[in-house]
């Protein structure tokens, strides 16, 4: 095959307003064969905290020599980040193949319903034993509620986030996520409060026996802190220890506790300047991040129009006095906005954002760069190498 993956077709693949649930990729499993009946799978649900939960647990999968599948998303950079097999991406001609014989096949499928297929083709293509699944939205009405053979169901937490789609009230939103268990298959959860109280409903309503810190602690202790950063990062690193040891794989804990996932309160430095990049995106997920920075001298923050924004920036206000607000992707909530609200400068493209944003850091001080994880993964190319910052 000649040429690279047409994205932009992929990208364009939209639901259109069509509902959602599981039935469609299922249906796009079968017509592949079912490749998800070759593993076994751990999805992962939750408001916060996925990725790294994912990523922990891909880690420790592959010191316990597990032959380890991993879909995630947003990707950052690349496409390729959201299907791995062994620890390394998705080969990009595995994409354009598959992307020519959806285009034949199965133009009108949704986009995320086609990645979870090509990941599901890729794993059993490659023999993958355990396969660590990131769910999209929610739990049962998740495209990956379609996956047959689950072993493990880990929530990581649960708030209010897509409440458009979820519902607007937290036990609404616990409730669609507890709804990814399944009758016999262990429901593990560092989800706490209200939350925690919908989750044991469920999980007695179906059969799923359930595990928390409060009734297993030993399931989910910690024998050291994660390499992950932020206080944050101990009940992610909990709950994918305790996975790993209900799995039967404990072996793999310390790899697990040095995993590392990009844009997780990560660190540069530029110029003398330490930069911080984070992918927080929700007022939960920025409460955390702000709990972790007390204090930056300089905030830079941009954040999709879908969101809510002023509760997402909220936790941030008290965190920087000087702050550049950005405009991340297409529609994003305006940058002049947000300036003109809360004070601060505005400068759409986020590549002259992140300039201006570190011109107005002091020597030696610190920059936030938060909001989406689609402005971090803008931004962080050029944060790999300092040389190459603006």
């Amino acid at each position: 095959m000649t040429g690279g993956p047409d994205y932009d077709w992929l990208f364009s693949r939209t639901r259109a307003g069509r509902a959602r649930g599981p039935g469609a990729a299922r249906a796009l499993l079968d017509r592949l064969g079912a490749p998800d009946r070759a593993f076994t799978a751990v999805r992962v649900v939750g408001t916060n905290g996925k990725g790294s939960t994912c990523a922990m647990l891909e880690a420790g999968l592959l010191a316990a020599r597990v032959r380890v599948g991993r879909f995630t998303s947003p990707h950052l950079t690349r496409y390729e980040e959201r299907v791995r097999v062994g620890g390394r991406d998705l080969d990009p001609a595995r994409t354009a193949s598959f992307i020519t014989w959806a285009r034949e096949h199965e133009p009108d499928a949704a986009f995320f319903d086609l990645t979870l297929a090509l990941a599901c083709l890729e794993f059993a293509r490659q023999g993958v034993g355990i396969a660590v699944m990131e769910a999209g939205v929610g739990g049962i009405n998740d495209a990956t509620q379609a996956l047959s053979r689950v072993c493990a169901v880990a929530l990581t937490n649960v708030d209010l986030d897509h409440v458009a789609t979820l519902g607007p009230t937290l036990r609404d939103i616990a409730r669609d996520k507890a709804l990814a268990a399944r009758p016999g298959v262990p429901l593990l959860t560092t989800a706490t409060g209200e939350a925690l109280e919908v989750v044991r409903e469920i999980a007695a309503q179906v059969g799923a026996p359930l595990f928390t810190p409060e009734t297993h602690p030993a399931l989910f202790a910690l024998p050291r802190p994660p390499r992950l950063a932020g206080v944050h990062q101990r009940a992610n690193a909990a709950l994918a220890l305790a996975t790993l040891r209900q799995l039967g794989h404990e072996s793999g804990t310390d790899a697990a506790l040095d995993a590392t996932h990009p844009a997780r309160l990560e660190r540069f430095e530029v110029g003398g300047k330490t930069v911080l990049i984070d992918g927080a995106h929700n007022p939960h997920a920025t409460g955390a991040l702000a709990a972790s920075v007390p204090h930056a001298d300089v905030l830079l923050f941009g954040n999709l129009a879908r969101k809510d924004t002023a509760a997402t920036l909220a936790p941030l206000l008290a965190v920087a006095p000087v702050r550049v607000f950005t405009a991340p992707s297409d529609p994003a909530t305006s940058p002049h906005v947000l300036a003109g609200r809360y004070g601060g400068e505005a400068y759409p493209e986020p590549h002259a954002a992140l300039s201006r944003a570190l011109d107005l850091t002091p020597p030696g001080g610190t920059l936030l760069v938060t909001g989406s994880l689609y402005l971090a993964g803008t931004l962080r190319p050029l944060l790999t190498d300092g040389r190459n910052a603006p």
